[in-house]
This record gives structure tokens, sequence and C-alpha cells, in this order.
């Protein structure tokens, strides 16, 4: 039945619609066509990269439902890595945050079903459901002897994405936890509640990206924006012409020019990343913690019929000075590792990037081109921060830099 070709698209197609045919014929039980179909879509996804895949139906309305910030689940964000279920981030005081979930830990388990090869969105439906359901996931964590349990009981994940909180000598701090839908008008909101708290301009400002994933490509150009006087945001490259955009910094509305850190980490991807790296293009903030995860790739949403979507990576992205990130990550201008400013438990030392994933693309420098085409959580400012920051090294370094700002330049204008 198998016909000899020379390889093109038309002799691959026969042979998959042999192979589909010879299934549902011949398969020891017979098999629902949709479900063949979905899994062979699924397979040809998984093969290009971590970051393409198909959605049913449900796995689509899901991810609507995302980039509002608020949907039933345990508040983890993962990505595959060696066939592995991995956590790059737990989500702020969410169930897995709060039962002690860290980053890095690879699940194993999710209930009884093994995470062995398990597909990113099966995963994700195993673990979101109805407010107060009981999951278990079993973890592997580096420094542990064996796996260990996590019961955790479902909650509405409401995100938070941006909470800020006034520190000492008239220095901000604002925490991005996630870019969605209102990302920026939270962090406008957040900054003028700052400002009014002062009293008056800031004297400096830490902007905290640490183990933020990223999400909406439109909200990390808006929120670069209001740092960046003028010149390119960031440009995207592709196959597509439409995949071929340019983002710059509009006139007007900007954020004074005070003295600006942004702390980052092995969690901080996609969009995160795009914004540390404009800043750090433009000179506008000093980038500092632990190289970020390295996610330089875009994936556009194609709505398909039966309401399935597809997530496919059309485009890479690069900074104004056309760096790709690509498996790279944002390199820190200061490496400052996290450490505990008191006794604690041993930490994971195992650090996950984009290059560490199956199929990553390799990274790609490229110059910026002159012709490229242009193309409801609520901001939280609680005292639910004090304890997290209490202890935070990076953080203290942050500060440090920012205080001796002002005697760092005066002893620049001395120098012959």
């Amino acid at each position: 039945m198998f016909r000899q070709g020379g390889g093109g698209d038309y002799e691959s197609i026969e042979m998959f619609t042999d192979v589909l045919s010879i299934v549902k014929k011949s398969y020891v039980e017979e098999v629902d066509t949709k479900k063949l179909i979905y899994g062979a879509i699924n397979g040809m996804l998984a093969s290009l990269d971590p970051h393409s895949s198909f959605m049913p139906p449900d796995m689509f309305k899901e991810l609507k439902i995302d980039t509002k910030g608020e949907f039933g689940g345990l508040g983890i964000e993962i990505t595959i890595k060696d066939g592995m279920l991995t956590v790059i981030s737990p989500i702020e005081d969410t169930p897995a945050f709060k039962a002690g979930v860290k980053a890095n830990d690879q699940i194993l388990k999710i209930n009884d079903k093994f995470t062995k090869d398990m597909t990113i969105m099966d995963a994700v439906k195993l673990m979101r459901g109805i407010k107060g359901t009981k999951v278990t996931i079993t973890v592997m964590r580096d420094g542990f002897d064996k796996p260990k349990e996590f019961p955790l009981v479902r909650d509405i994940i409401q995100v938070k994405s941006v909470k800020s909180k006034m520190l000492e000598g008239g220095i901000g701090y604002v925490r991005l936890a996630q870019f969605q839908e209102k990302s920026d008008e939270y962090l406008i909101k957040a900054l003028a509640a700052l400002k009014e708290e002062n009293k008056g301009e800031l004297k400096g400002l830490v902007l905290d990206l640490r183990n933020d994933p990223g999400g909406l490509l439109d909200q990390a150009v808006k929120v670069s924006d209001h740092f960046i006087d003028e010149g390119l945001i960031v440009y995207t490259e592709g196959r597509e012409p439409d995949s071929k955009m340019k983002f710059s910094a509009k006139k007007g509305g900007k954020e004074p020019n005070y003295p600006m850190v942004v702390l980052v980490n092995s969690g901080s991807a996609s969009a995160s990343e795009i914004v540390a790296g404009a800043l750090q293009d433009h000179n506008r903030a000093v980038i500092m913690g632990t190289q970020t995860f390295g996610k330089g790739s875009v994936q556009t949403i194609i709505p398909l019929s039966e309401d399935s979507g597809l997530r496919l990576t059309t485009a890479r992205y690069y900074t104004p000075k056309g760096r790709s990130i690509q498996a790279k990550g944002i390199v820190p201008d200061i490496t400052v590792e996290q450490v505990d400013l008191q006794p604690a438990e041993k930490k994971p030392s195992l650090h996950i990037r984009e290059k560490d994933l199956d199929h990553h693309f390799e990274n790609e420098e490229k110059l910026p081109e002159e012709k490229v085409k242009e193309k409801k959580p609520e901001a939280a400012k609680g005292d639910k921060l004090d304890e997290q920051l209490k202890n935070d090294y990076q953080l203290v370094r942050a500060q440090d830099l920012l205080k001796g700002w002002d005697i760092l330049q005066k002893l620049g204008k001395k120098s012959p």
C-alpha cells in the first residue's frame, strides 16, 4: 500500500493518509478519527519547538482566560525539559506558591498520572479545575532524597500583575509578575501612587521582573515605552511579511530620568526579556541579578475550525541593538546571585533556561534593519510584600546601588 516517492509534500501526505487508513481499519480497538488527527497535529508541532502547540476547544478557551489574569487552578508556570514537566516559577499568593513549590521543580506526577512525555497542554488541563477541588502533584527537587507529594486545593488564580511599595530614601519598588491585558495601565497607577506617597518624584526605581514568565508582546512594548524617550524598543523577524515588525518609543508621557535598576533571574522570560533588553540597550537602567531564561521567539495565535486554535512560533525578536536572546538570555550588567540573609533549607541549584529545552532555536545575532514594517488583575500595594522583601539580597543590592547613584555621578565628574 505504501508508495515510493521522492520525499515531496504530496508523497508525505499520501503516507499519512495510508497510516490513518490502516489504523482505522486494523487497530485492535476502534479509534475515533478526531482523536487520531489531534494526536498527529500534536506530534507534528511538538517536533518543531517547545512553544508551538495545538489547542483543542477547551484549551483555546483557557488561553483566552489566561491573558485576562483569572482562572481556576494551582498557580504554576510550566515548561518541558528532557520530557519532564518543569516549573518555571510559581505565581505569587497561589496554592502552589503557599505550599512551597519552587522554580526548577520537576513534576513527576499529577494525581496518579505520570508526566513523562506529557504535553504542556495536557498538564495544564489536569491542573486546572473548579475552586475547592484537590490535586496532588509529586515533585522532585535538587537536594531531595526522594520525590515529595504536594497536596493542593485549586483556587481562583487572580494574578496581580503589578505590585508596588515605597522603599527607603524615596526609592520606589514595582514588581511585574506577568504581562497581561492591563499590566501597562496598572503600572501607571502604581507609579502614580508611589509618587503621591513620596510627596514628589521618585529618587530611583527598582523594577522587579524576576520569575516573570512573560505574556503579551504589546504590554512589554508599552511598559518599556514609559522609560525610553525615543528609538527602537524591539523588532521581530520571520518568514512571513507580517512577522517582520518594528516597535518604537512614542513621544511624550515619559517617566523622569531617575536612576533605575531592573532585577532579573532565570525565571524571567519572553516579555520580561524584551523589557530588560530594551532598557539595557538604551542605557536607561542597570540590569541586575542572574542570566534570564532565553526565550527569544514570538508565538502567533491562529484560530482554527471547531473553536480550536494553533499557537505557532512565527518569528524571533531582537533587542534595539540587534541582539537575539534566543537560548542565551539577557546577561545582567551586575551579576548578583540570590542568597538568604538568614539560615534556611538548601535551595535547588538547577537552572532551566530556553537553551535546555528540546527543539529550541539556536541564537542568530542580527543587526537592526532600517526597513522593517511599523507595526482584571489590579495593581496591588500591600503589606504582603514586606515579608517577601525583608530578606531579599538582590533587592538590597539594588537599593544600595540606587542610594549611591548620586555619589558615583559626583565621583565620575571629578575624574580626569
